[in-house]
């Protein structure tokens, strides 16, 4: 399967480049894979689309402010960083630029007096570093950090993005990218969904280095995913279990809990709680054994995304959708519309 067949053309005008005005304002696309048909609505009107018995999941991950500028400790080089996994005790795995400046030894001075010895080099040119700071890293990070927005987003992080970048339900920090189907959610929509006797699951997947990177083979089999890491607790385990076995729809809301939910189904489609790394890559052939429904925005051409949507629904219907939705000016990725495939 060639990576060239999950091509489409899109205007570059239509990459959002800010928010919705308001979250559920955005629009929505709706697929019905039954009947085959597009519709155009707006993205409060899913309340309408949900029912008794559905499980609505979501991933709670948080993004942290992981873009940091600091100067190189003796020659004053200005640095970058993004830090893409905590990797215990103070020590990160991180993007860095220019990283030819940069190795073992060296030491990256930031504000707030935290600072960053750099430990090894690893995979693909990422740094290992060590932080020293004082008091608690977070809330240090918070001060001198800025936002990770996508590079397709062509503007600097600005302080509303601190609090749109992130999901009305996200609790656990840990991600380098939005899970962004999510970012169109009020705590008001939900209620709304939860009185129509829907119940709401929330499972975590940390978004890493993974999503910066674009597929580079030319086969599609021949790509690697690499290794985010997820947790599912009992309470979710079993609403989702108790749903499927009463004929109930699981909704994923995003990529992230749709690889998340699968990742952690056994064969007969049974979710188990616990905490694990992923590398599961869904494209189509791919059977799904939990997930009946996705809530996603318009992802990048060529994307493993792409790939995956295709194979929850056919691939050909899928460019034909976002043929559609180009026509249509729907507006594309982290802070675009958003589509609903039943």
């Amino acid at each position: 399967m060639d990576v060239k067949d999950f091509d489409y053309d899109l205007p570059e005008e239509l990459i959002a480049q800010t928010p919705a005005d308001k979250r559920d304002s955005s629009r929505l696309m709706i697929l019905d894979r039954k009947a085959g048909t597009i519709e155009h609505a707006h993205f409060y009107d899913i309340v309408n689309e949900l029912g008794p018995g559905d499980v609505l999941v979501m991933n709670d991950s948080r993004v942290i402010p992981a873009r940091i500028f600091g100067t190189k400790r003796g020659t004053g080089a200005h640095i970058e960083f993004l830090l893409t996994k905590d990797l215990g005790g103070d020590l990160w795995q991180t993007m860095v630029r220019p990283g030819r400046r940069l190795h073992p030894g060296d030491i990256v001075d930031f504000a707030e007096g935290l600072s960053a010895e750099i430990i090894e080099t690893m995979e693909g040119g990422t740094r290992k570093v060590r932080f020293h700071y004082e008091g608690i890293f977070m809330e240090t990070l918070s001060k001198v950090g800025s936002m990770p927005l996508p590079p397709y987003i062509r503007r600097e992080a600005g302080d509303t993005d601190k609090e749109r970048y992130q999901t009305v339900y996200s609790k656990v920090d840990g991600s380098v990218a939005a899970p962004t189907a999510g970012l169109h959610f009020t705590k008001e929509l939900l209620k709304e969904i939860e009185a129509k006797g829907v119940k709401l699951a929330y499972v975590t997947l940390h978004v890493g280095i993974g999503t910066f990177r674009p597929v580079k083979a030319e086969k599609v089999e021949d790509h690697h995913m690499h290794f985010e890491e997820y947790f599912i607790d009992e309470e979710t385990a079993r609403t989702i279990n108790e749903a499927k076995a009463n004929g109930g729809r699981i909704i994923s809301v995003g990529t992230t809990s749709t690889r998340t939910l699968e990742s952690s189904a056994d064969e007969d489609g049974m979710i188990h709680a616990g905490h694990g790394n992923t590398d599961i890559f869904i494209y189509p052939g791919y059977k799904f054994k939990v997930v009946d429904a996705l809530i996603t925005n318009f992802h990048l051409p060529k994307s493993t995304l792409m790939m995956l949507i295709s194979a929850l629904y056919d691939r050909e219907k899928i460019l034909e959708a976002y043929k559609e939705a180009v026509k249509e000016r729907y507006r594309f990725f982290s802070y675009g519309d958003a589509m609903f495939i039943k």
